[in-house]
């Protein structure tokens, strides 16, 4: 005889058969009992977030950035939509470790900062961007140059912060000491000094005989030179 102790019935299991006996042997439990406790989330969510995104398609959206960046530059002629697309780019060719790309992306951003004189963020992207690169032998000939277009963005806030920064990218990269660019810097600071517009514009002719100036260059060496007092404002 079976103990009553030990028996299921359909009810146990939430089960009502017509006619069902009233209790049933226990090697027949009822079969309706199934584990419906979720996975745990960790289980189904551990995948890392890289993973969703395959190398090479950050590059690909910041190449799409960039289109978008030189339409707003020739076509629509929004300069502020154009950086902002820019530094998108640069973000994403960060996140493929490609410095060299995101390098060539801040540069066009600090360029058209210096031209809106946004002064201060042209500053931070050339001496971030010059830092990065003068300790690389293939690229440290160009920090020269992002250090002098820094120091001149430094020239037209405040004489001063120009003297100052020259002295720190003295320091930080002693090769820029010996360049044509801060002997230039040099020169342009000692005739704001003095007032003198025409030892500035001379320094000016005398360096763009042998390097020619571009016009972004042209551009803030002119509003330089109009703070000093009597300026006619022309590098002629």
């Amino acid at each position: 005889k079976v103990s009553n102790s030990v028996l299921l019935t359909p009810t146990r299991c939430g089960l009502q058969l017509p006619g069902a006996p009233s209790a049933r042997p226990r090697v027949s439990t009822c079969r309706c009992r199934t584990n419906t406790t979720a996975p745990p989330v960790s289980s189904t969510q551990e995948t890392p977030t890289r993973s969703l995104t395959p190398t090479g398609r950050f590059t690909i959206a910041a190449k799409h950035h960039i289109s978008i960046a030189e339409i707003y530059e020739s076509e629509l002629v929004d300069i502020e939509k154009a950086i902002a697309h820019y530094e998108q780019a640069a973000d994403y060719y960060k996140g493929e470790e490609s410095n060299s790309s995101a390098n060539k992306c801040l540069l066009k951003v600090g360029a058209y900062c210096a031209q809106l004189e946004q002064y201060q963020k042209a500053i931070e992207i050339y001496e971030q961007v010059g830092a990065t690169t003068m300790d690389n032998p293939l690229l440290k000939y160009s920090a020269k140059e992002y250090f002098f277009k820094a120091s001149l963005c430094h020239f037209i806030v405040d004489e001063l912060n120009a003297k100052i920064a020259v002295e720190k990218y003295e320091e930080m990269f002693p090769a820029f000491s010996d360049s044509r660019e801060c002997k230039l810097l040099k020169k342009l600071l000692e005739a704001h000094e003095e007032q003198n517009s025409e030892a500035f514009t001379e320094a000016v002719k005398e360096f763009d005989s042998i390097s020619r100036l571009d016009q972004w260059h042209t551009t803030l060496l002119l509003r330089i030179k109009k703070t000093i007092q009597g300026d006619e404002g022309d590098l002629k």
